[in-house]
């Protein structure tokens, strides 16, 4: 009983905090003000099972998981989304969550607990998947736009935390369905799901402060969601694959750090999708493993060059990389090897 009043007193101070800190926070973007209100709302209902203990020195029935549903898959549309705006109609996704606390108050028995998980339950379903398939489609979009991803772009963070919310889940509700079996009254599950969401206000409000506004032409727009099948001919993706080929070997465009497919479809003067199109199903690569492709057999040349006096992260800006650790992460991603690795295997040949 004490360990869950410090657990929940600690959490609210925790959302408290990371709430004024992402609405204080410079240049704050849409995002930014999302993940405000979460945070404001998880203080919230830290806060009211605080008072549950106080007042009625048992747990009430928790709407954590409603508010962690819908706020999550908010912020994952917030982040990834082109042109998302806050409107007062998505303060519907909140009803179920505001719902179930009052109702929490009035109703007890049974059939209310049975209705709370079984809307608990549909609400994870789908707004985990719903937020999972954003992120792959942001993510998939990112390697179809630009050659160079950087640290905020990338959003491997909110991946992770999602993917750690949906088993802290499923742990949760093995737990549950064990003590039920049983028929054990325990408090473990009541700490084992206050002590995870502590765990994931700490996740977000440092990953969250840490996140920059990611470019618009990055983001999914409608028009790439609907791209889902060819719509050239296999000649034509023919031509246009040997004509991007030819564009990179004869200009060398890979060793501008900058290229993005924008750069791509305004040289070629060929439409992006159709340029997606021919790099997925005619080169078999998207844009960013196609362009970093170039670049690593650029760096692995310099690096078999006797004469060559750059170090190996000069080497890697020479060739079009951005940054030390994306140049690092592709070429052993491509070669097996690191550059150094590398090189010292040619000296031993």
């Amino acid at each position: 009983m004490e360990y869950m009043n410090v657990l929940v007193w600690i959490g609210f101070c925790q959302a408290l905090f990371a709430a004024i800190l992402m609405f204080a926070k410079k240049e704050r973007t849409v995002s930014d003000k999302v993940l405000s209100a979460w945070m404001m709302l998880l203080s919230v209902e830290f806060l009211t099972c605080g008072i549950d203990y106080q007042v009625f020195q048992r747990p009430l029935l928790s709407g954590s998981h409603l508010l962690f549903n819908a706020a999550l898959y908010l912020y994952v549309r917030s982040l990834t989304e082109a042109g998302f705006r806050l409107k007062y109609v998505q303060l519907f996704h909140l009803v179920p969550f505001v719902l179930f606390e009052v109702l929490a108050y009035i109703n007890d028995n049974d059939l209310f607990r049975l209705s709370f998980t079984i809307i608990n339950l549909i609400s994870w379903l789908v707004y985990s998947v719903l937020s999972i398939s954003m992120i792959h489609k942001y993510r998939t979009n990112l390697l179809n736009e630009t050659s160079n991803i950087q640290r905020n772009e990338n959003i491997r963070w909110l991946l992770s935390v999602t993917l750690f919310y949906m088993v802290y889940c499923i742990l949760e509700f093995m737990l549950s369905s064990f003590l039920i079996i049983r028929g054990y009254h325990s408090m473990a599950p009541h700490i084992f799901n206050y002590s995870m969401l502590l765990v994931l206000v700490y996740m977000l409000s440092f990953y969250g402060l840490l996140q920059k506004n990611i470019p618009e032409q990055w983001l999914v727009t409608k028009k790439s969601r609907q791209y889902k099948k060819p719509l050239l001919s296999d000649g034509d993706r023919k031509d246009l694959g040997e004509k991007v080929l030819a564009y990179f070997d004869k200009h060398k465009a890979y060793l501008n750090p900058d290229l993005s497919m924008e750069v791509l479809s305004s040289d070629l003067n060929v439409p992006k999708h159709q340029l997606t199109e021919v790099l997925n199903i005619g080169l078999g690569k998207n844009f960013f493993h196609l362009v970093n492709a170039y670049r690593v057999e650029a760096v692995k040349k310099m690096l078999a060059d006797p004469g060559n006096i750059y170090s190996i992260e000069a080497i890697g800006y020479e060739c079009g990389f951005s940054n030390k650790s994306s140049f690092y992460k592709v070429f052993k991603e491509t070669v097996g090897k690191t550059p150094a690795e590398y090189r010292d295997s040619l000296t031993s040949v």
